[in-house]
C-alpha cells in the first residue's frame, strides 16, 4: 500500500529529559494505529511532529506527495461567536493546518459541503453557536473541521475526551466506516479494539523504544505479554551470568594474557547490557494499587429504598430500589448530565432522596474518589499531600518513608516539593489514590476515577478494585473496567427511567431500545386533552436578561482560567510558594464559577 508518513529515528527531549529516542514509523493507506504508553512517553509530542507542528531533535519525516494530514488536538477551539456552519466553513479556507481542498469550489460548492457533512455529524442546525454547545457536540464539530478538507490522514489525540458513553459509540461506529487512514491517542481499551488494525505502544521498557503489532488491541496484549516473558526471561538468564562474570573477576585473572582480556572485555559488555535492562524495565514500571478494607462483616452495608432525586426542575430517577454488601460492586451507567453524580451523593449520605430512604450500616467508613478533585490543596507540595503531619506515612499498620510511598505511584524524589497544582491530571489522580489507600473503608466510592490514567494506571486500579472485599460504587466512561469490575449495574435513561443490569451491554441494549421508541413516540394530540396538563413556566424578565448575559459572562469566566492556568505553570510563581498558594485558589474558584454558570445556563435554556 501507499506510504503516506514515513519517519525515521526521531528523537525528541524537553530540558533533560529525553520522552523518545530513534522512534521509526511508517503509516500506510487504510491504516488505523492506536497509540498507546504511559503518560509522559512523548505520545502527544511524537503525534505533532507527524503532523508538521513541531519538529524533532534527530531524524525526518517525509510526507508522500500531495497527501492532506489533518491534526485534531485534545481540547477543542472555536473562534468566539461562531456557528457550526461558520466554523467548517472556515476550515476550507484554512490553508495553514491540513492541505486545503482545491480553490475550484465556489461558495455555493463550499456550503454544500458543510451541509452534507453536517447531516453525517447529526447536526440539525448550521446556525446553532459552536460555544453553546455541550462536550459531545464540540467534539463532533472539531472532528469535522478536520473532515471537511477530506484528509488522507487523520491524527487524533484523545479524542474519547469528553464524551460520555453514548458519544464513545456515536465515534466507534464513524471512525469504523472512515475511508481515510488515521492515527489516535487513547487509553479507551475496549475502543481501541473496536477501531484499529494496528498497535502502537511508545515506551522506554522496550529496547526498541516501542513495540508495534499488526492486529487489534487483544492481539497487541497478547504478543506484548510474550514478547515481556521473553525480555524477563533473559534478564534473569543474564543475571546469572553477569554473577558468574563477576564472582570470576573478583578472584581476578591469572595472568592478563589475551584469552583474559577478551573474557575481562566481554564480562563487562554483559554487565552494562545487565544494567541496560533493568533500567527500561524501570522505566516502564506501574504504580501498586491495594485498597485497605476495614474487615466488616455486616451484610447490608448500604439499603436504599425507592429512592427519588430531582434537580433543577427535572427528575434524574425514581423507584430505585439498591443494596451493598461486601463484594457488591455496582458501576453507575449513563450519559452526561444525566444524574450519576448525584446518585452516588444520595449513596453516600451527601445528598437527601425526595422520595424514599437511604440507610447505613452503624459507623459506616466510606472513602470517596471526587472527580473534580476537590479534596486536593493545588498549593499543598507534593510531600504534605501524601503524608500531611510527618515524612511516615501508615499503611496497614507499617511506616513508610513519604519517598518510598511516592516511588510506589512512580513519583520521583525532585517532585516532593512541588505543588500539587504544578502536576498532570494523571499525576494528581494518583496522589488521590494514594491518599485512599491510606484510609481503611468499608465502602468505596469512585466517580470518574479514570479520567487522565494511561492503560498500565488503569490495569492495576482494576486490579485493585477486583480485589477490595468491600463494597465499590463506580462512575466511569471506561468501558473495559465496568465489565471487568461491576457485579451489578444500575442505568440511568433519559426520561426518568433507571433499571439494574447485569453488564454494559444490556444497558447499551436498553438505550438503543428507549431512544427508537421516543423516535416513534406520535405528536400529542392538537386537541385538549381531558386533564389539564400543567403549562410549564415561562421565563421572567430578570430571567431572560440573565439568558442574554450568558453569552459574555461564560467566554469571560473561561479566559479567566486560561489566564490563570498560565500564572500557575509559571517556574517564577511555583517558586513563590504563598503567592502559589493563592493563585491556585483563585484558579479553583475560576473553574466552580465557570461550572455554576453552564450550569446555571442550561437550567434556564431548559426553561425557555
Amino acid at each position: 500500500m501507499p506510504v503516506l508518513i514515513n519517519a525515521q529515528t526521531l528523537s525528541k527531549r524537553y530540558d533533560s529529559k529525553t520522552l523518545f529516542r530513534e522512534i521509526s514509523v511508517t503509516i500506510q493507506e487504510g491504516e488505523r494505529i492506536g497509540l498507546i504508553g504511559p503518560n509522559g512517553a512523548g505520545k502527544s509530542t511524537l503525534l505533532k511532529i507527524l503532523a508538521g507542528l513541531e519538529h524533532a531533535d534527530e531524524g525526518k519525516v517525509e510526507t508522500a506527495r500531495g497527501a492532506r494530514i489533518a491534526y485534531l488536538a485534545q481540547e477543542d477551539e472555536f473562534p468566539p461567536g461562531s456557528t457550526v456552519e461558520g466554523v467548517l466553513l472556515e476550515a476550507l479556507h484554512d490553508e495553514r493546518g491540513a492541505q486545503a481542498l482545491p480553490s475550484r469550489l465556489d461558495e455555493r460548492g463550499r456550503r454544500t459541503r458543510a451541509a452534507i457533512l453536517m447531516g453525517k455529524l447529526g447536526f440539525g442546525d448550521g446556525d446553532a453557536r459552536a460555544d453553546t454547545l455541550s462536550g459531545g457536540w464540540r467534539k463532533r464539530l472539531a472532528i469535522g473541521r478536520r473532515l471537511i478538507v477530506e484528509p488522507d490522514l487523520l491524527l487524533l489525540d484523545e479524542p474519547t475526551n469528553h464524551l460520555d458513553l453514548g458519544g464513545i459509540s456515536w465515534l466507534e461506529r464513524f471512525l469504523e466506516k472512515a475511508t481515510f487512514a488515521y492515527v489516535l491517542i487513547s487509553h479507551d481499551r475496549l475502543f481501541l479494539e473496536k477501531v484499529t488494525n494496528r498497535v502502537v505502544e511508545l515506551n522506554p521498557r522496550y529496547p526498541a523504544g516501542f513495540f508495534s503489532v499488526q492486529g487489534r488491541y487483544s492481539d497487541f496484549v497478547e504478543k506484548r505479554e510474550e514478547l515481556l516473558a521473553a525480555l524477563e526471561k533473559h534478564e534473569q538468564s543474564l543475571a546469572i551470568l553477569v554473577k558468574r562474570e563477576v564472582e570470576w573477576l573478583r578472584r581476578g585473572p591469572p595472568a592478563r594474557t589475551t584469552k583474559a582480556g577478551a573474557r575481562i572485555d566481554a564480562a563487562h559488555r554483559k554487565i552494562s547490557s545487565l544494567s541496560e535492562m533493568r533500567r527500561h524495565s524501570a522505566q516502564g514500571g506501574n504504580i501498586a494499587v491495594d485498597f485497605n478494607a476495614g474487615n466488616r462483616r455486616t451484610n447490608n452495608l448500604v439499603i436504599a429504598r425507592d429512592i427519588a432525586k430531582s434537580m433543577g426542575g427535572r427528575k434524574l430517577f425514581s423507584g430505585l430500589e439498591i443494596e451493598l454488601s461486601p463484594g457488591t460492586r455496582l458501576g453507575i451507567l449513563g450519559n452526561n448530565g444525566i444524574g450519576k453524580t448525584t446518585l452516588l451523593r444520595v449513596l453516600a449520605g451527601q445528598l437527601a432522596p425526595d422520595e424514599g430512604t437511604v440507610r447505613h450500616a452503624p459507623q459506616l467508613r466510606v472513602v470517596m474518589f471526587d472527580q473534580n478533585r476537590e479534596q486536593l490543596d493545588r498549593a499543598q507540595t507534593l510531600r504534605r499531600a501524601l503524608s500531611p503531619n510527618s515524612d511516615m506515612v501508615t499503611f496497614r499498620g507499617q511506616g513508610i518513608h513519604v519517598v518510598s510511598w511516592a516511588q510506589r505511584f512512580l513519583f520521583r524524589p525532585d517532585q516532593l516539593d512541588n505543588p500539587v497544582g504544578m502536576l498532570s491530571g494523571g499525576e494528581q489522580a494518583r496522589v488521590m489514590i494514594a491518599r485512599m489507600m491510606q484510609q481503611p473503608a468499608d465502602l468505596l466510592l469512585l466517580d470518574e476515577p479514570t479520567n487522565d490514567l494511561d492503560i498500565p494506571s488503569l490495569e492495576v486500579l482494576e486490579k485493585g478494585l477486583i480485589e477490595f472485599p468491600g463494597a465499590i460504587v463506580l462512575i466511569t466512561h471506561d468501558r473495559h473496567m465496568l465489565d471487568r469490575v461491576c457485579t451489578v449495574m444500575v442505568g440511568l435513561h433519559d426520561g426518568a427511567v433507571a433499571d439494574l443490569y447485569t453488564d454494559l451491554s444490556q444497558w447499551e441494549t436498553a438505550e438503543k431500545r428507549l431512544a427508537s421508541a421516543a423516535r416513534r413516540e406520535p405528536a400529542p394530540p392538537k386537541e385538549p386533552r381531558s386533564k389539564p396538563v400543567p403549562a410549564r413556566r415561562k421565563l421572567t424578565h430578570a430571567e431572560k436578561k440573565e439568558l442574554a448575559g450568558m453569552e459574555e459572562r461564560i467566554p469571560a469566566a473561561e479566559g479567566e482560567v486560561a489566564e490563570l492556568k498560565k500564572i500557575v505553570a509559571d517556574p517564577a510563581v511555583a517558586a513563590d510558594y504563598a503567592r502559589m498558594r493563592t493563585e491556585c485558589q483563585r484558579l479553583h474558584d475560576a473553574q466552580v464559577l465557570v461550572d455554576q454558570l453552564y450550569h446555571r445556563w442550561h437550567e434556564l435554556e431548559s426553561m425557555r
